[in-house]
């Protein structure tokens, strides 16, 4: 394969560090979501595959395992070199396929980047613990083993971020992975996977194959061998994921989405409140699981927080992420638009006012492509469809409160409990808050978006199962803990019973 990519390429599976066709031989357009062009045919991959990847991961852990974490490391490190040295490039190509505007995607490569660093750090610690024992002359510790072969599932939305925060913290730990990236967006994954070979990843360590859920991923999860799955997506995939994981005594993580809240006091910056709500609502066109979709403000700035709002959501500039000058790109497919049409039907006919956007546009330089007008509801109530399901679009609905109590008990009464966001001036109700609110992630006076690659990542309730991506907590999943004792008295000693 060329180092540069050329549109209408066939991609190929990575695996054992070849790159092959699908064994049957079927393919898919990957379009762009601003265009709606062709870009490159991704392969539709089976359970031959997965098999295949899997057989190969097996092998090579075994070595992998043994390579001192500090070298493993250093592969880590060199994936982050070469990923800065062509961060353009991956992220024009970002752009291409995921849709979000340039900038945007210059940042998601830029964590990739973060990331391959950070992790690479921890090939130095990957501490465990000493612990004085109960017995004389004799030692405790615990340490960090590898758990095998690793599952990673990614999305389309964070193509290259949520695959480098899975894959790098379990390569760094001695696992070996088979990953299935999103159909959408596979050219960061072929790319990646590029990297990796490139920067001197024995064979097999990161096995690629590409194809839908129902084949590629349920296949995953009937391998026996793969002893981790690591998911991101939605609710009702990942809630059968955990089945079916739980049946084969599978570790499992998973990520699943959020309704997230900003909480706009009556003493809050308004400005900043503003730009941090639009930043939050609508960059990545609100198809991000920490976009904000709820705005709860205090009754004595709502109408100026809609008029504020409405009048710089008028300025979003719309189109193609390429132009630097647009600010919204895209949605990713016309399924993605039909579920936004319906939650707009959904909102009028529970009794939101529709203040703004709440259409596709389809004219002129939107005439192909994937587009809807940013969208703001108001006078929306708590218990609303609306106001209680992730809608993955830019649509927000504004609800009154009159109190922070009020705000964190609606923020709470979600199935969803990722981010939430704060804007006040006092710091009373700035402990209060981060105290009180149900998410995995609390923000204060900033929006829902902009997590840091060294801090778990991860949510409460229907977002996930408690692990978290990210951080020194991603380690977690990717690790299982040994307790190792070594006695060195000569004789056998019995804990608990021959204790003096």
């Amino acid at each position: 394969m060329s180092q540069k990519l050329n549109q209408e390429e066939k991609l190929q599976n990575f695996i054992n560090g070849e790159w092959l066709e699908p064994g049957n031989g079927a393919y898919a357009d990957v379009t762009n979501p601003a265009t709606l062009e062709t870009l490159v045919q991704v392969p539709l991959s089976g359970k031959e595959e997965v098999a295949s990847a899997v057989e190969a991961a097996k092998k090579a852990q075994k070595d992998w395992a043994l390579v001192p974490a500090p070298q493993r490391a250093e592969v880590l490190y060199r994936v982050g070199l070469i990923m800065k040295e062509r961060k353009e490039y991956l992220s024009r190509w970002l752009t291409m396929e995921n849709g979000k505007v340039l900038e945007e995607a210059r940042g998601e490569v830029q964590e990739g980047i973060d990331m391959a660093f950070y992790m690479a750090g921890e090939g130095r610690r990957l501490f465990g613990q000493t612990t004085p024992s109960e017995l004389k002359d004799k030692f405790a510790m615990s340490v960090r083993a590898p758990v095998g072969v690793v599952g990673i599932i990614t999305p389309w939305n964070f193509p290259i971020a949520i695959a480098t925060w899975k894959s790098f913290p379990a390569i760094v730990a001695g696992n070996a992975v088979v990953w299935k990236p999103a159909s959408e967006t596979p050219v960061m994954a072929f790319e990646l996977a590029k990297i990796f070979e490139e920067a001197g990843l024995p064979k097999g360590v990161i096995n690629v194959v590409f194809g839908s859920g129902s084949n590629v991923g349920e296949a995953m999860l009937e391998e026996n061998d793969i002893r981790v799955i690591s998911f991101t997506g939605s609710n009702e995939v990942g809630r059968g994921i955990a089945s079916k994981c739980g049946q084969k005594l599978k570790k499992v993580s998973l990520e699943m989405g959020g309704k997230n809240a900003v909480i706009v006091m009556d003493d809050a910056d308004l400005s900043l409140a503003v730009e941090g709500i639009l930043w939050s609502a609508f960059g990545t066109s609100g198809q991000r699981c920490t976009a904000c979709s709820r705005v709860l403000v205090h009754e004595s700035l709502k109408d100026q927080l809609e008029e504020r709002l409405m009048y710089e959501m008028a300025k979003l500039t719309i189109g193609n992420g390429l132009d630097e000058s647009i600010k919204v790109g895209p949605i990713i497919n016309q399924k993605g638009l039909e579920k936004i049409k319906s939650y707009i039907r959904v909102g009028n006919a529970e009794g939101a006012k529709l203040l703004a956007g709440g259409y596709v546009l389809e004219n002129g330089e939107h005439k192909k492509g994937h587009y809807f007008a940013p969208t703001l509801f108001t006078d929306v109530k708590a218990d609303m469809r609306i106001a209680q399901e992730e809608i993955f679009g830019p649509v927000v609905s504004l609800i009154p409160i009159k109190s922070l109590e009020e705000a964190i008990e609606i923020n709470n009464g979600v199935e969803f409990g990722l981010s939430s966001s704060i804007f006040t001036k006092d710091i009373n109700k700035v402990f209060a808050a981060q105290r009180d609110l149900d998410t995995g992630i609390v923000y204060v006076n900033a929006g829902t978006t902009g997590a840091e690659i060294h801090l778990p990542f991860g949510g409460t309730k229907g977002t996930g199962n408690g692990h978290r991506d990210s951080g020194l907590a991603a380690l977690d999943v990717f690790t299982e803990w040994k307790s190792v004792y070594v006695d060195f008295s000569g004789k056998l000693q019995r804990a608990q019973i021959d204790v003096e």
